[in-house]
């Protein structure tokens, strides 16, 4: 595919896939791989500590990095924006003017939120009455705040799927419970979870779970809800089929889009994700572009410990591309996230495309220490010390003992839909 002595291996994004993609392939010590990774942001979040500092359980500090010093020294690093790709010509096109060429390359611009996207969301009440928490603004901005909030109607929305990170919504109401009761003030507050799936997530052995543990919280949940607009004036949710859930304060996860960029490209979908194939990641529209993180349009949950996985995959696939050898269908949509349940404890899930949220012991068969699907205290110090293995570990792409990119079944019991 490539005549040239060097292939030079260009990776759009450094955020959590993006650069994990980088740190591995750098491991691999190939001299003939020039490996560059380019992105417009200097500053690196840890996003799941965006739903703890809200309620002020994590500093900004301990979740802001510079992201060059997680980028291996072997892989240039070039901080500007992305105008597009420019797929036929094996270039990308950046803001400035310039171009870089490529004969990989390795898509992982992530997604962002797309508050636009549903009339009135930026209304007179954005961050006033109407937060976000999944962008770094939005969770300070709540924080604030909630410091005052003395009560009232609080909902918590989804606009639609898919969403980075799909349990973080249900997470946050968890921990809303938990923030008002020691606060004194849970008696004062209705919490309305509204979501247009048919239940509390997506998968519907979880959903069962986890919406039994919202009811036993008193958050009632309005399913279905396929939000029209937002009315400021009123406060008040709109469906298209005319539904309205009021609220004095609304916390929403936006639509979510994939990098315009990749929009302006013509790569997209109409969200603006890439279609991938769902085991190689190899894209459906060009031999030579591979997705990873947040960017794919596989159904697989748009979260960190996704892109982990996916990396180890793409990681030998794109060695293999390069010597000309066959694609390894590797990928089987592994996922597996800690949902934080309020009052010191957290569930643990893991599935994958085809297998149902399991339960059983994890990363050991039969012995743990983590348990899957029940709540513990044992899986919320595991979501505690999650942060650190982020930053250390993951992000350098160091190994993770005894946790594997495929979804492992043994010992584990296949629970029925």
């Amino acid at each position: 595919m490539n005549t040239t002595k060097t292939t030079k291996i260009l990776i759009l994004g450094a955020g959590t896939a993006g650069t994990i993609m980088a740190n591995r392939l750098a491991k691999q010590r190939r001299r003939d791989w020039d490996i560059q990774i380019i992105d417009e942001q200097a500053t690196h979040y840890y996003q799941p500590g965006f739903l703890f500092l809200p309620f002020g359980r994590i500093t900004e500090s301990a979740i802001t990095r510079q992201r060059a010093g997680f980028i291996s020294k072997k892989v240039a690093y070039t901080q500007k924006p992305i105008d597009k790709i420019v797929a036929d010509q094996n270039k990308v096109l950046l803001t400035d003017g310039s171009e870089l060429p490529y004969d990989v390359l390795i898509v992982a611009t992530g997604a962002q939120i797309a508050p636009e996207e549903t009339p009135g969301l930026l209304g007179d009440l954005w961050h006033k009455q109407i937060f976000d928490f999944y962008t770094f603004e939005g969770a300070k901005a709540l924080r604030d705040y909630l410091k005052d909030w003395q009560g009232g109607r609080l909902v918590v929305h989804i606009t639609e799927m898919p969403i980075k990170c799909p349990v973080a919504p249900l997470e946050f109401s968890f921990l809303a419970d938990d923030f008002f009761k020691q606060k004194k003030l849970r008696d004062k507050v209705d919490i309305t979870f509204v979501t247009p799936l048919t239940g509390a997530f997506t998968k519907p052995v979880a959903s069962a779970k986890l919406g039994h543990l919202l009811e036993e919280r008193n958050i009632t949940v309005v399913p279905e809800f396929s939000v029209e607009h937002i009315d400021n004036a009123q406060k008040k949710l709109v469906s298209y089929d005319g539904q309205e859930v009021p609220f004095d304060l609304l916390v929403t996860v936006p639509t979510n889009k994939g990098s315009a960029a990749v929009q302006r490209s013509g790569l997209g979908d109409e969200l603006n994700f890439i279609p991938t194939d769902h085991h190689t990641l190899q894209s459906k529209a060009y031999q030579n572009i591979f997705v990873v993180g947040d960017a794919t349009n596989v159904p697989a949950s748009k979260a960190g410990s996704t892109a982990h996985f996916e990396t180890e995959i793409l990681a030998e696939n794109i060695a293999r591309f390069v010597d000309g050898q066959e694609l390894k269908p590797a990928f089987d949509g592994h996922a597996n996230c800690f949902v934080e349940s309020g009052n010191g404890k957290a569930l643990l899930i893991d599935f994958g495309y085809e297998v149902e949220p399991v339960e059983g012991t994890f990363p050991f068969a039969g012995i743990g220490p983590l348990q899957l699907l029940k709540e513990s205290r044992l899986n919320h110090l595991g979501k505690k010390l999650f942060r650190l293995i982020y930053w250390y570990i993951l992000l350098p792409a160091r190994p993770l003992p005894f946790i594997t990119a495929k979804l492992q079944l043994s010992g584990k019991k296949l629970t029925k839909k």
